[in-house]
């Protein structure tokens, strides 16, 4: 992932979600309203007033608990399929 020139790193996380890997990135960046922000390699962006949240959402956005993962998968079971 590319920052850009006024971002600052702030660390990465790697990981699993969905049964896929995962990669979140925290960032800060002064030009910004919240100037703190983790983006995901799924797509998934939050973004935060302080630093205070944004490590322990990076860190659980790739390591969810065994209840996240549990309503994760019923999520997907749950969710309509559409025909092809």
């Amino acid at each position: 992932m590319k920052l850009d020139k006024n971002e600052l790193w702030a660390g990465t996380f790697h990981g699993r979600h969905d049964g896929a890997p995962a990669q979140v990135t925290a960032t800060l960046d002064d030009t910004r309203p919240e100037p703190y922000a983790c983006i995901c390699t799924c797509g998934a962006t939050r973004s935060f007033p302080t630093a205070d949240a944004v490590f322990d959402t990076a860190w659980r956005h790739t390591h969810p608990t065994r209840l996240e993962r549990l309503q994760s998968w019923a999520t997907r079971l749950l969710r309509p399929r559409t025909a092809r």
